[in-house]
């Protein structure tokens, strides 16, 4: 078996993998990040699109943002759409000017990939992480099969980026480690179509029917979405079934029908929260969706892994180059704060857009609740604060 050392291991090449491999080389740290996948998989995998005005500027800041700059879509605004009929909310306007960026987390992923090949640091793909062991000593070591064989690298710790079926958190005693889950009685339908957006802005509808979500990706791509039962699959939904009722779902006397194209990527997701405490043990760190799962109606998915990044950087900087333990021993309870802040916003913008096809009251609350944030500027504000920069407050 081939031996290596490092002073990081980093398990995952998703957005929080890869952008806490570039902040670590950029100070001189020493890192080794593995993925599972090959590259063309993670590149081309379809996630989210939304990004917060402090996570753009982390990204920007980071030196990874040129092309999200160039071509990511800034937005000042969001549609709600209920009753057929449409209501803005002025985000930027209500959150002190700043905006939301629409940009593929995949082309993030491809953009920090880029970063990682052209410095040179370790970036190994099609690497799977058979064993994670000594985490509560000084000398935690990773166990790795890939294309060139086994592999065992010894550092000083790992950061846990792959994912909430990952091994990093499994790694974690059950007797420590507490999960919180839930399931909702409905997933998403996700389609990406050649189709030039009928709209400026997101926008999220409630209907009868069921949740919609028209986004974009650019001038030539749609990204929508249908709320369905969770219990169907793609073989139920053809191409004219899928149209006919995002036409349904979003019409309005303004907007009667949809652009339509290609559909070129489909995908039904299962909606859930996940929250995985602690997020460190002994040498261990988890980030990302190895911690946490929000529904992603919050659009906080990505942004909130990478706000994990940034004190998980700090906190490694101050122990790898100060020996000052504060930061790390303080990783988790800082986290988990926000994680449960991001929890509680994604749950209410979940709840408060799909409609309960069982619970009639329920669904009367809804509607009270998509009044109240068109009708109270108080009500707006929250929500217009929570959506563009939760991660920063």
């Amino acid at each position: 078996m081939k031996e290596l050392r490092t002073q990081v291991v980093i398990i995952g090449a998703g957005p929080a993998g890869l952008l806490l491999g570039h902040l670590l080389q950029r100070e001189g740290i020493d890192n080794i990040v593995l993925e599972r996948r090959s590259r063309e998989y993670i590149e081309k995998r379809v996630r989210a699109g939304v990004i917060e005005y402090g996570i753009a500027k982390l990204i920007e800041d980071a030196g990874a943002g040129e092309r999200m700059k160039r071509e990511g879509l800034v937005h000042h605004g969001v549609e709600l759409r209920f009753d057929h009929t449409s209501h803005r909310i002025p985000l930027s306007e209500l959150a002190d000017g700043k905006p939301i960026t629409v940009y593929g987390q995949q082309e993030v992923v491809k953009d920090l990939v880029a970063l990682r090949l052209d410095s040179g640091a370790p970036l190994l793909f099609e690497s799977e992480v058979t064993a994670v062991e000594g985490l509560t000593t000084d000398g935690p070591c990773v166990e790795v099969e890939g294309v060139d064989g086994k592999v065992r690298i010894s550092c000083e710790f790992v950061a846990g980026c792959d994912g909430t079926f990952g091994v990093a958190n499994k790694a974690i005693p059950k007797d420590v480690v507490r999960r919180y889950e839930r399931t909702y009685p409905f997933s998403w339908l996700g389609i990406l179509a050649e189709a030039a957006p009928a709209t400026e802005e997101l926008i999220y509808c409630r209907h009868e029917n069921g949740f919609a979500l028209y986004s974009l990706r650019s001038p030539t791509l749609s990204r929508l979405y249908l709320g369905v039962r969770p219990e169907e699959t793609l073989d139920q939904w053809s191409d004219e079934r899928i149209w006919d009722e995002l036409n349904t779902r979003l019409a309005t006397d303004e907007m009667p029908e949809i652009n339509q194209g290609p559909i070129i990527e489909r995908g039904i997701t299962a909606m859930r929260s996940i929250v995985v405490e602690p997020m460190r043990f002994g040498r261990l760190l988890l980030a990302g969706d190895a911690a946490h799962i929000v529904p992603p109606t919050g659009a906080k998915g990505m942004n909130l892994a990478l706000a994990d990044v940034r004190e998980l950087f700090h906190a490694l900087l101050a122990q790898l180059r100060s020996n000052d333990p504060r930061l790390i021993d303080t990783y988790s309870s800082t986290c988990l704060e926000r994680v449960w802040r991001a929890e509680e916003f994604s749950t209410y913008m979940t709840q408060m857009l799909h409609p309960n096809h069982e619970d009639d009251f329920e669904n009367g609350v809804q509607m009270a609740r998509l009044r109240q944030a068109i009708n109270s500027r108080e009500a707006a504000t929250v929500l217009a604060r929570n959506y563009v920069d939760l991660n920063s407050l």
